[in-house]
């Protein structure tokens, strides 16, 4: 069971934004089901809540009881003190502590937490207010994502936030490994690779030893075949000799020069898996650019290292 509480505050009395109620309906779309339309997050969307009071009982409701993956994102003002503000803030009460959220996540009984905050000032949470330390405490299972770090500003680009915008394409795939999986890991990999060194830094903390997807899509390479590569390569150094007879378009019905041995039909089906292989960056060529000259000129592919990984995963099963 994996259950989410999405948060997203626009109504400001003072400094009203604009896209934080988008931000947060576009996350509960995605998160709502995978990408082959099967069920994901449980979700509950929570758009321009009046007060601290309601904000910090929903947080609560969210981290209680038992669950695969507990998951918050809220999208809204955030202050130098460490509040994700509410629009009753009074100062120096800015709404609920970042504070408080952690300490929600840390006594959890939930197998993952997963915090995401796009607000300013976000890279604060986990930080001790007393000692000034900037290191974080987090308990097992906890992963927290946030778009900015703890002296930064979050933006927002046409009516949506830098950071999310970001997330949203790490949601809808942009994020997936080479099995269709989405986790944490990956999308804040995507984020930190696509901002640049003058934009907002988003930070990552963790304290968990295996990530649950928060979401799948399609793999590029099915299962089915990823499971092969390990009957392509009997070792990790080896090579699979490639030769013309694996390119389908080396035929003599084709408009093109076909030269021997002529495309055979077991070959080409190889070939294709060989090439999906590559498409993903498990498999390279060897002595060439690409597969097709490989097979065209008689050389070979191999394994890159994260080809290994999977190969390894294959021997052991684990596929």
């Amino acid at each position: 069971m994996k259950k989410a509480l999405i948060v997203g505050i626009d109504t400001y009395p003072n400094s009203p934004l604009t896209g934080c109620i988008n931000d947060a309906n576009a996350v509960a779309e995605l998160l709502r089901t995978n990408g082959d339309g099967s069920p994901n997050f449980d979700v509950k969307l929570l758009t321009n809540t009046a007060t601290k009071a309601h904000l910090l009982t929903e947080i609560t409701e969210l981290f209680a009881g038992v669950a695969d993956v507990a998951l918050l994102y809220f999208a809204g003002h955030g202050s130098p003190s460490g509040h994700l503000v509410t629009p009753d803030y009074q100062p120096p009460d800015y709404g609920v502590s970042q504070a408080d959220v952690l300490a929600q996540a840390n006594a959890s009984t939930c197998r993952n937490k997963i915090i995401i905050l796009d607000c300013c000032f976000s890279g604060q949470i986990g930080e001790s207010p007393i000692t000034q330390s900037t290191e974080s405490t987090l308990s097992e299972g906890v992963t927290i994502l946030t778009a900015s770090s703890r002296n930064e500003v979050s933006m927002e680009v046409d009516n949506q936030g830098l950071f999310t915008s970001l997330f949203l394409q790490g949601l809808r795939g942009s994020a997936a490994d080479v099995r269709g999986q989405i986790t944490p890991a990956g999308i804040y990999s995507f984020i930190d690779q696509s901002l640049g060194a003058w934009q907002q830094r988003p930070l990552f903390k963790t304290n968990t030893s295996q990530f649950l997807p928060i979401r799948r899509i399609e793999p590029r390479v099915p299962e089915k075949t990823l499971r092969k590569i390990g009957q392509y390569f009997n070792s990790p150094s080896d090579t699979f000799p490639l030769d013309p007879s694996f390119e389908f378009m080396n035929a003599p019905e084709k408009e093109q020069k076909a030269i021997e041995p002529y495309a055979n039909p077991e070959n080409v089906e190889k070939f294709k898996e060989l090439q999906m292989f590559a498409s993903v960056g498990l498999v390279e060529p060897v002595g060439e650019e690409y597969m097709y000259f490989a097979a065209m000129n008689g050389t070979a592919c191999k394994l890159t290292a994260l080809g290994l990984h999977y190969w390894n995963l294959s021997k052991e099963s684990k596929l």
